[in-house]
Parts: structure tokens; sequence; C-alpha cells
């Protein structure tokens, strides 16, 4: 049984594997732009140039999103 399963991880048949590696990245991309986005250097030049109005005016919509999916 045990060598069974080894066969088929070392095939690279393992779909888990893949999805773990997948959201093990998308974990590190959203931290690594958290960890930018801390800093009040970054925050400063993304108000100057106007981004932070943008996402301002966004959030309304995107409420608006989720509480249709909701229903």
């Amino acid at each position: 049984m045990a060598t069974e399963l080894m066969k088929v991880e070392q095939n690279g048949s393992s779909s888990d594997r893949d999805t773990l590696y997948m959201l093990g990245g998308v974990a590190l991309v959203v931290f690594g732009a958290g960890l930018i986005l801390s800093n009040p250097t970054v925050r400063r030049y993304m108000g100057q140039m106007g981004l932070g109005d943008m996402v301002t005016n966004m959030i309304p919509d995107v409420e608006r999103y989720f509480k249709l999916r909701s229903m």
C-alpha cells in the first residue's frame, strides 16, 4: 500500500501537491503586497498617483456586488 502511494507521487500525477504549491504562491504574493503597501513611503507615492481615490470610489461597488451575491 505504501509503495503504491509513493509511485503516484513520483510520477507527478498528484494534483494535490500542485494545488498546494499554487495556493502557497498566492499566499506569498498577498503577504508581499501587504508588506510593500504597509510602508509609509509607498503609501505616500500611491496617494500622489491617485490610486487611493480609485480604491475609495470602488468600495461601494464591491459592497454592492457582495450583497447581490449573497442573495
